[in-house]
């Protein structure tokens, strides 16, 4: 390379030692529909020939601010997870099958053990979620960002029969909503978080610490087994059960969650306190323990939880969907395109 290029701070001879580094970590999930090997300009891929009518599902998201607390307490080896859940999760909400990704590095200037460490979890994410990691784009950009910092994106194709696609205009009065488990707060709230972390007298405990840092779940191998059983699904992600829920159904419906119907995990409590806010704020900022909700044909209900026990899936019913401005019992909140609010 230039001397001018090396002397503005960028070295390309050490992206070119990342990409030999992490080339065996990406070969285990590229499938045989690929038609490009890694390091080329472009990722070419076939059309799975398993559709007849296929629909690409895509989606793109990043770790946001939960990527300055991994690096703080040096937990890079859970960010991939992180990344590819964000992204994959989305591509899931309409039965698609996620089967390609992407992902973009950026750093002010390239350290090539950190870089290996996050794209191979990366790699191992793709792996858990049923996709192939394609390839990506890492930038080295000095005086952009500080040295020891990097920002992390992704992008995900996916594949659904257009037959099968889980639509909001499915969902019909009397669906029952089932709340998949979360590990956690996910990748979400992370900027309220960190500014409490901050403000807070005394350090969290260590158990605190560790539920914050625990990867966002990936839920594609549990759940596309049941898309046939589904009417919609929800990823509870920014905007919690506010902005989210009624992304998934009419706006002629409105769903009753009974917030007391799921275990809360002791993360979400501690947040509540510390922030000093209502239950009613928490279900807005965070997902409050539900990762993924899925709208159930009431005929499905049984198969459905039968068939999520045995992936180890922890699953509640939560609600139930209404018609607009229906009697609402006591204690439940009524969530739709202009609603949120107790009862």
């Amino acid at each position: 390379m230039s001397d001018a290029y090396k002397r503005a701070g960028v070295n390309v001879d050490a992206g070119n030692e990342l990409v030999d580094r992490i080339r065996p970590a990406l070969g285990s999930n590229r499938t045989s529909d690929m038609l490009s090997g890694l390091g080329g300009f472009a990722a070419l891929c076939k059309v799975p020939t398993k559709y007849k009518n296929p629909v690409m599902s895509l989606g793109t998201d990043g770790v946001g601010t939960k990527l300055d607390l991994l690096l703080k307490h040096d937990h890079l080896h859970t960010v991939g997870q992180d990344l590819v859940a964000m992204c994959v999760n989305d591509v899931l909400v309409y039965g698609a099958e996620p089967a390609l990704f992407l992902d973009y590095y950026a750093t002010g200037e390239l350290n090539v053990d950190t870089a290996e460490v996050v794209i191979k979890s990366i790699a191992e994410a793709c792996d858990s979620a049923g996709c192939a990691l394609v390839g990506g784009e890492t930038a080295e950009m000095p005086g952009f960002y500080p040295d020891d910092k990097f920002d992390l994106a992704g992008f995900c194709i996916g594949w659904v029969e257009e037959d099968d696609i889980l639509k909001p205009d499915r969902v019909q009065v009397g669906d029952a909503i089932v709340g998949i488990a979360s590990s956690g707060p996910h990748s979400n709230g992370f900027s309220l978080i960190r500014k409490l972390l901050q403000e807070i007298d005394t350090p969290p405990k260590l158990s605190v610490l560790s539920s914050l840092l625990e990867p966002t779940r990936i839920y594609t191998k549990s759940l596309l087994r049941l898309v046939g059983q589904l009417r919609a699904m929800a990823h509870i992600t920014g905007g919690g059960f506010k902005d989210n829920l009624p992304r998934a159904f009419p706006k002629t419906l409105e769903a009753h969650i009974q917030p007391n119907s799921w275990a809360k995990l002791d993360i979400f409590d501690w947040l509540q306190e510390q922030l000093a806010i209502d239950a009613l704020e928490m279900l807005e900022t965070f997902n409050c323990g539900i990762g993924m909700v899925l709208f159930v044909d009431p005929e499905n209900l049984k198969s459905v939880m039968t068939e999520l026990r045995e992936v180890d899936e922890t699953a509640y019913v939560i609600g139930q969907i209404h018609a607009r401005h229906s009697r609402v019992e006591k204690g439940d909140v009524v969530v739709s395109s202009d609603c949120f609010e107790f009862v």
